[in-house]
């Protein structure tokens, strides 16, 4: 079989989202995850240079803004608690983050067949889990089966391994993981935390335990205790030796500890890093990123790949099963008013239904664009007058839809309904806590929910879009032509058809207004100059392997 490790195109762009709460959308049958590569971009304060060699020791406190209630690698989803449990697992391969190229990690060695249906991995000598549990063949076997068990708990490997025919232990060091279909997606997948490896030992532990942090790691951090809406200990651990060719050493790492603390108010974030109860975040909202621009302080953004901030309509609904419909509210959000009167000076509207910084990224700009002109004509044709309110009406029926959220900042879903009622499309907007929008998400009790996914690789937009994904129909509706296309590049490894076909999919999702893009996400990290080596991997999750305390 022939080793096949092109580096897929990538077209970079820096993104800085300051203070809005990095999350995920949770959607599906039972809650499927709808969630991250781009080059980083060092913003004012920047990052300090190392002055001497890294020293280890000390502890690095960082807070976080959400708790999600659970920090088991193979089942979180919201980014706050991934930021604790990457740090946790190793994988079988890595990404460059300036290349997207696969590189080996846990897997010094891998085979892909002409069609993508057999991946084969050679894992290094040596390497174990945190119990002692040799890193092995078997123990690959034995997560990406439990992985499979957890099922809609785990929402993002889950999706990975779709269409998983055959899972086989050559020998003790080799692995063939099969599949039924194409899957061009799986070589990405295995640099992602979600398929990050865990003790075989955990695969007995249950689902509500290991979400409380019962699980063994095979990453350079174990967890030492975690406690629900007050933070998490992470600790290093000893005689770790294999750490990925993408970061800048493979020994263990620098940091004795890391303290998360959940800190909600991000009026409270900034004082804590301020009086230095806190050593970095990536809460900084964008009114308080200026004070952190001087001396003492330093702050990197990263674009997060993957699907945009969406709004995802249900197309189930009968106002909302006509295109037009759709269209004329694509039409009718300006997304360059929002991101320059209420996000961080270097966010961007969204291009497209990727963000700019995902392999097969291609500017859609000439079809997405603000034209509430357009979008009245639109409307009009489709028979909704406006009413005495400025609403439209057809039939007695308001022009009316509720727009399910749980995401910060609130401020963009409040701009866009000012923005939608000058084209007479009355927006409500319900708040509610995570567990129950993935209720309304899963039942599709839902006009529209809001959120996005990050993922290195094109084919989220299957996982998001596609008419059958078995983790969740965000449009409630059959399969259509774009189906067909979304599954095609799925089954593409040579890079330019693939990319022809990507193109073709992504113009299609916008041109039918299957999707509302709206702004892209970013991720910011706000430090003390203390603070070194902390920055991000390929899908802009933070990395802590690399940090060190310069006291």
């Amino acid at each position: 079989m022939p080793l096949l490790r092109t580096p897929s195109p990538i077209r970079t762009r820096s993104r800085a989202l300051r203070g809005a709460a990095q999350t995920v959308l949770l959607v599906g049958a039972a809650a499927g995850a709808l969630l991250l590569s781009a080059c980083s971009s060092t913003t004012a304060g920047a990052s300090p240079s190392p002055s001497g060699e890294p020293v280890s020791g000390g502890t690095l406190t960082f807070a976080i803004s959400v708790d999600s209630q659970c920090i088991d690698p193979q089942q979180v989803g919201n980014n706050d608690a991934i930021a604790i449990a990457r740090q946790t697992v190793a994988s079988l391969t890595t990404q460059d983050a300036e290349t997207g190229e696969i590189l080996p990690w846990l897997a010094e060695h891998y085979e892909v067949n002409a069609d993508a249906t057999s991946f084969t991995f050679t894992l290094r000598d040596g390497a174990t889990y945190a119990d002692g549990a040799p890193i092995d063949a078997a123990s690959v076997k034995t997560n990406f089966e439990a992985i499979r068990a957890l099922g809609a708990k785990a929402p993002l490997g889950s999706s990975y391994l779709a269409d998983l025919e055959s899972i086989d232990v050559v020998d003790d060091s080799t692995v063939t993981i099969a599949f039924s279909r194409p899957s061009a997606q799986f070589l990405q997948a295995t640099s992602t935390f979600s398929l990050g490896l865990l003790s075989p030992a955990t695969a007995a532990v249950s689902q509500a335990d290991r979400c409380l942090g019962e699980y063994v790691g095979s990453g350079p951090f174990s967890v030492e205790s975690y406690t629900p809406n007050q933070g998490a200990t992470l600790v290093r651990r000893e005689g770790y030796d294999w750490g990925p060719s993408t970061n800048d050493h493979t020994g263990e790492a620098y940091l004795d500890a890391i303290e998360y603390v959940v800190v909600p108010e991000a009026g409270n974030r900034t004082g804590s890093l301020q009086s230095g109860q806190i050593d970095a975040t990536t809460g900084i909202s964008a009114t308080d990123a200026v004070l952190f621009e001087g001396d003492g302080f330093w702050s990197e953004n990263r674009a997060n790949p993957g699907v945009v901030y969406n709004l995802y309509a249900n197309q189930s609904t009968p106002k909302l099963a006509d295109a037009d419909v759709r269209l004329a509210i694509q039409k009718g959000i300006d997304r360059d008013e929002i991101t320059a009167t209420l996000l961080g000076p270097d966010d961007k509207p969204a291009l497209s239904p990727l963000a700019s910084s995902t392999p097969y990224f291609s500017d859609l700009s000439d079809v997405l664009e603000y034209d509430p002109d357009a979008a009245g004509e639109l409307l009009d044709d489709a028979g909704w007058t406006v009413g005495a309110d400025g609403i439209r009406e057809k039939d007695g029926e308001k022009l009316s839809f509720l727009v399910t959220y749980w995401q910060s900042p609130k401020e963009v879903l409040e701009l866009v309904q000012q923005q939608l009622r000058e084209i007479g499309v009355d927006l409500q907007l319900k708040f509610a806590s995570i567990a129950d929008s993935q209720a309304a998400s899963a039942d599709g009790t839902y006009d529209f929910v809001y959120g996005n996914l990050t993922r290195s690789d094109p084919d989220v937009l299957r996982t998001v879009f596609t008419a059958d994904n078995p983790t969740g129909n965000t449009r409630r509706t059959t399969r259509t032509a774009v189906d067909d296309l979304l599954d095609e590049q799925s089954a593409i490894t040579d890079a330019a058809q693939r990319q022809a076909v990507v193109d073709e999919a992504a113009r299609a999702l916008v041109t039918e207004g299957i999707t509302i893009p709206i702004y892209e996400l970013s991720t910011t990290i706000t430090a003390a100059s203390k603070v070194r080596g902390l920055t991000f991997e390929a899908s802009s999750r933070l990395d802590f392997y690399d940090a060190w305390i310069a006291e």
